[in-house]
């Protein structure tokens, strides 16, 4: 069956030809009219900002009275001007505080509990001031532009570059708890393990510190007989529904004697924090704990995201392993040892507090040898340059090893070595998915040097 084709009526065909004689007056429009008037209409989206300086605000909480000395670990790290903050106080700066020096961050006076503290009858009112001062940050640093919020002690030293790299690989608008365990292990089987310690620091996204601020009061009520602030700060977060997102560049340091052992075996992470630096022998053998932590931070200038990052190399035809520390310390050991072990710190400092039965600390350890194939010759950051190639740092010896060569043999000579140079590229890494590998020069004889320099590892690079 066939259907016969309609017949358009003339009033039809003329309204079909306005409409095609429109359409093609439209389209030779639109193609008439330039580039530039087209772009204008697509939809980009909006593109935001890398994580940066001012999208962070740093809450520091102390005491007057400790500041007089503390102020030096802030100088060392605030940049005026650069990073933004607070420090809280319990009572207005005195003395050699006053006037208030540009190199610190401004100041304020802790909000006046009393009245909370009567009516909760706190344990602690020093923990309760110190939590408390989450919201006061976030109610005193109120800004659009706020991702993250980041609390610690005016003990407390920081490595901001490293903190704004790490933090610029979360999303700001989740909740997010960032923070690091303690180094002794019952300190955290006392508290928590799943609180970050504060004075390590812990980081908060903004919207979970708001959250945390608007329940303040109420939360500080809950746990007004918990002693701990870290804890009690753990314990509000969690009543968000939020955990602890471990982060193994925070150090609370809850450790005592040299740490040299312990800095010099970094894990492979962005150092973010060191704290409790006066419960330990300076960190620099020849200087005081002040001088230490400004030369630590003329390293750290040069490059911070190499900070600390333990890069172990071999040279085989001296059978010798080399461990370096950046802008700490380089270890030059006789015989070819694995990674998995030179990875391990040498125990040089003890636990926090006295204790017999080991597990001691939150990490595997080796003990010091008196061996000579074992036990290191160990050299100190001295100095560093820029220069052509890349970052220059040269680790000088601090003293003789005092034990006889490992080889009698061996035509390396290890103990007239008196500093070690390592070139580094002048480029800060960002990637920590694998360490660097490096190329070791010996110059035998009488004037025995040693030059490292580092690089990126080839693809399927065996480095053992």
């Amino acid at each position: 069956m066939t259907f016969p084709l309609p017949v358009l009526s003339l009033g039809a065909r003329n309204v079909c030809e306005l409409l095609f004689i429109f359409g093609l007056i439209t389209y030779l429009i639109c193609v008439s009219l330039p580039n530039d008037y087209h772009k204008s209409k697509v939809f980009v989206p909006k593109v935001e900002p890398q994580t940066n300086f001012n999208h962070v605000v740093f809450g520091l909480l102390g005491s007057e009275k400790a500041l007089h000395d503390r102020k030096h670990y802030i100088e060392s790290w605030w940049r005026p001007n650069v990073t933004r903050g607070v420090l809280y106080l319990d009572k207005a700066p005195t003395g050699d505080l006053m006037p208030w020096s540009d190199t610190l961050l401004p100041f304020r006076v802790s909000d006046d509990l009393t009245k909370l503290l009567q009516e909760t009858k706190a344990r602690c009112p020093k923990n309760i001031r110190m939590v408390h001062g989450i919201m006061e940050v976030v109610r005193d640093m109120r800004d659009t532009n706020i991702r993250w919020v980041v609390m610690g002690d005016g003990d407390t030293i920081f490595f901001v570059e490293n903190i704004i790299d790490v933090l610029g690989g979360f999303d700001y608008r989740k909740y997010y708890y960032l923070g690091g365990q303690s180094e002794y292990i019952m300190a955290n089987y006392r508290y928590s393990f799943n609180q970050g310690f504060g004075g390590a620091g812990f980081i908060l996204s903004y919207p979970l510190a708001k959250a945390l601020a608007s329940d303040m009061e109420n939360c500080l009520r809950r746990y007004a007989l918990f002693f701990a602030s870290d804890t009690t700060t753990m314990s509000c977060i969690a009543d968000i529904g939020v955990n602890l997102s471990p982060h193994k560049g925070f150090h609370q340091i809850d450790l005592r004697g040299d740490l040299s052992g312990f800095l010099s075996s970094h894990p492979k992470s962005p150092l973010l924090s060191l704290h409790h630096l006066d419960t330990v022998k300076p960190i620099f053998p020849v200087l005081d704990r002040h001088q230490s932590i400004r030369h630590l931070m003329e390293a750290a200038t040069a490059d911070q995201s190499r900070i600390l990052q333990q890069t172990i190399c071999y040279h085989k035809q001296s059978n010798w392993s080399l461990s370096i520390s950046w802008g700490y310390s380089a270890h030059i050991y006789e015989e070819i040892m694995p990674r998995s072990y030179l990875q391990k710190p040498r125990e040089t400092f003890k636990p926090w507090s006295p204790r017999t039965s080991r597990p001691l600390y939150m990490f595997n350890t080796r003990l010091p040898s008196n061996d000579s194939c074992h036990d290191p010759h160990v050299f100190f950051f001295e100095k560093v340059d820029k220069v052509s190639m890349g970052i220059l740092t040269t680790y000088s010896r601090a003293n003789p090893r005092g034990l006889p060569p490992c080889s009698l043999t061996s035509q390396y000579k290890p103990d007239l070595i008196s500093h070690i140079t390592v070139l580094s590229p002048p480029i800060k890494r960002k990637e920590m998915d694998r360490c660097e590998c490096c190329d070791v020069v010996v110059m035998g004889g009488t004037d025995t040097s040693v030059e490292v320099k580092l690089r990126e590892c080839g693809l399927n690079e065996v480095i053992a």
